[in-house]
This record gives structure tokens, sequence and C-alpha cells, in this order.
């Protein structure tokens, strides 16, 4: 389902933007970066967090959360730049394996954001 698209984007620089929405139906945006990220074998996409409270705080009451990942480093439809829109399903783990393959990538995440994407679009 993921695109080579999305995968091209992640092996190089840019930025990750995660979009979730609270009870009150605002919208909340966290950030990191394209190479923090990890793909598993069944197409979840591992977020480090140390912040993202606010993400963690609205996926309790929805789950679902959409994801933009880009980098200007990337062909894209018009020319150099591109990215992708994925939305999708999020849960927040402490402890397991998928925490355990997180923190060994990057030390200073205290959680793993699980996304389980259902859609992803190229933007530009």
């Amino acid at each position: 389902m993921l695109t080579d698209i999305f995968f091209d984007c992640i092996k190089h620089d840019g930025i990750v933007s995660v979009a979730s929405a609270g009870k009150d139906g605002r919208a909340h945006i966290a950030n990191t970066w394209n190479k923090y990220l990890i793909v598993t074998d069944d197409e979840k996409i591992l977020i480090p967090c140390f912040g993202f409270i606010k993400t963690e705080k609205n996926v309790d009451d929805n789950p679902y959360i959409e994801v933009v990942i880009g980098s200007h480093e990337v062909q894209g439809k018009m020319g150099m730049g591109t990215g992708c829109l994925l939305t999708g399903k999020a849960e927040f783990f402490k402890e397991g394996k998928l925490f355990d393959d997180m923190k060994a990538k990057c030390s200073f995440a205290n959680r793993v954001l699980v996304f389980t994407p259902e859609t992803c679009k190229q933007t530009i």
C-alpha cells in the first residue's frame, strides 16, 4: 500500500508532520524528521516520541490521524520536491518490541507512535 514515492522520501532529508484532532475538533500538529521513521514488514510506520503529549491525548479520544512526509530531494510531479499524505490509525507504546526497535534507533524516544496507514497519496 505504501508507494515508491513514500519510500523515496524517507530515504532523504525532510519533515514529517502528524495531525490529530481533540474532542473539541481542533487540529494539533507535531513534527519529526524522515530519518527517524521505521517501516515494519507489515507497513506500520514507527514514529519516535519525546514530546507528542497533545497528540497522544488526542489519539486517546480519536485514533485517526493524518501524516504528511516530504523531501525537497525527490522528484515530484512538477519538479524537485514531493511528499505524501497518509491517513490511518495511531497507537502509542512505552514498551514492547516496536518500542524497543525505535529506542535502538532513537535513544531520545520515551514512547513510539505506531501508525497504521489506510491511504497514501502523493501530494505534489
